[in-house]
């Protein structure tokens, strides 16, 4: 997927305050600039974000830092090189199946995974991405299934496959939702690549979800953030 700002970033004015909007408008550009280039144009939310209330809050923290690029304790984030390893943790937004299976595994499911290319509009999956218990790769389970109603080509969505989904949270056994410190993986399946890429842009490293690119992690790789 091309990397530009996310739906949420076009919603951000409808949820500001005049005054705010008014105050905020040179640090945006600002912030565009210098700081949103070093991650790919992409936005960056918190854990259970995706709600309007959050895109509002994103602006204000851009207001706040007014073209920094602040760690969560108000320190700069400093560059480093591809991770060995990142955590995942789970959410209500992107990544609401994520934790240990009853076998001692770590998996990830989602039902968001999306390719464009190949029809006009795209294939959806439904992707079960497992590790070992030391977090090193395992394996992948991939079913595809059709793309939600209306929803645009490039966008990620819930598929209609709720069945499908139970079904991969059944095979997990008594599982547990939690925050898993994995490895970085792909593996390709008829010809598209699925797992977590690691990436770079101009000396930034992020780690994406494929195939969709709708979620990416930075460094410090603790999962509490990504950018969609």
């Amino acid at each position: 997927m091309g990397r530009q700002p996310g739906p949420d970033a076009c919603r951000i004015s409808q949820f500001v305050p005049n005054a705010l909007k008014s105050t905020a408008s040179l640090c945006a550009v600002n912030w565009l600039k210098h700081v949103a280039p070093k991650r790919g144009g992409r936005v960056s939310v918190k854990r259970h974000a995706g709600s309007r209330i959050g895109a509002a809050v994103a602006l204000v923290a851009i207001v706040a830092g007014c073209g920094s690029a602040p760690d969560r304790d108000g320190s700069p984030i400093e560059e480093s090189g591809p991770p060995d390893r990142f955590t995942i943790v789970p959410d209500d937004y992107h990544v609401p199946y994520a934790g240990t299976a009853e076998d001692g595994r770590k998996f990830f499911l989602s039902d968001e995974l999306f390719d464009i290319e190949g029809s006009d509009d795209g294939s959806s999956y439904v992707g079960l991405f497992l590790w070992k218990a030391d977090g090193t790769f395992d394996e992948v389970h991939v079913d595809k299934v059709g793309r939600p109603s209306g929803l645009p080509p490039g966008q990620a969505g819930p598929a209609d496959a709720k069945d499908l989904v139970e079904a991969r949270l059944a095979e997990l056994g008594d599982y547990v939702l939690e925050p898993i410190d994995v490895e970085p993986f792909t593996e390709e399946v008829d010809g598209v690549t699925f797992g977590w890429k690691v990436d770079e842009y101009e000396g930034t490293y992020s780690v994406n979800i494929e195939p969709g690119d709708f979620i990416a992690y930075y460094a410090p790789w603790d999962g509490l953030e990504y950018d969609t």
